[in-house]
């Protein structure tokens, strides 16, 4: 059986970002594996809009009765979501700025993030409607701030997450980028092999 990974960069600092490359590392631990089939979105190279209102009318017409405006605008957010449909594993590589998500990372959440289509309510709440698939979080951050109230990356993140019905969600970290070569380098090293050994228990 192959696993269908979609993986998800959002760094605008392109190469040099640190959370591409633990993306690149991720990506490279597949290669070679034939249960794996890898497709990458950058949404710094493929840059994603901000959600408008003219877009988000486009989502309250039927398809039948769209305009060509509103089919083009309309298809931003189907194509993104089919895309997700069709893949089991999501890798996020996310870096951390003013302790929030890329602005690019988000346009895309408010693309696949759909009342009726990705997610519905119900009489006792939201209920996520992609189910049985699984993601991963790669943080980079300058500073350290996993498990500390500082970071509202993560559990915003995960909550965006679980409402289209993705609870199974692991993170690795590599903080502390910031704070002199020596922790750089010791906490890039640490998130590679915790990339490793995810990889291999996949």
């Amino acid at each position: 059986m192959t696993t269908r990974t979609l993986v998800i960069t959002s760094s605008i600092l392109g190469e040099n970002g640190q959370s591409k490359a633990l993306a690149e590392h991720f990506i490279d631990q597949l290669r070679g594996r034939d249960d794996f089939e890898v497709t990458h979105r950058d949404l710094v190279a493929d840059e994603l809009p901000h959600l408008g209102l003219a877009e988000l009318g486009s989502w309250q017409v039927t398809e039948e009765e769209r305009n060509a405006e509103q089919r083009e605008l309309a298809a931003r957010s189907e194509t993104l979501i089919d895309e997700l449909r069709a893949h089991d594993l999501v890798v996020l590589a996310v870096p951390m700025y003013n302790f929030g998500i890329p602005s690019q990372l988000k346009a895309w959440f408010d693309r696949v993030m759909r009342a009726g289509v990705t997610f519905r309510y119900t009489e006792n709440g939201p209920e996520g409607l992609l189910e049985g698939k699984r993601a991963v979080i790669l943080a980079a951050r300058g500073g350290q701030y996993a498990g500390t109230e500082k970071d509202a990356q993560t559990p915003h993140l995960k909550l965006m997450l679980g409402m289209i019905g993705i609870g199974d969600v692991d993170a690795i970290f590599a903080e502390g980028l910031a704070m002199g070569e020596g922790k750089r380098d010791a906490s890039l090293k640490e998130a590679r092999q915790a990339i490793d050994g995810l990889v291999q228990r996949l």
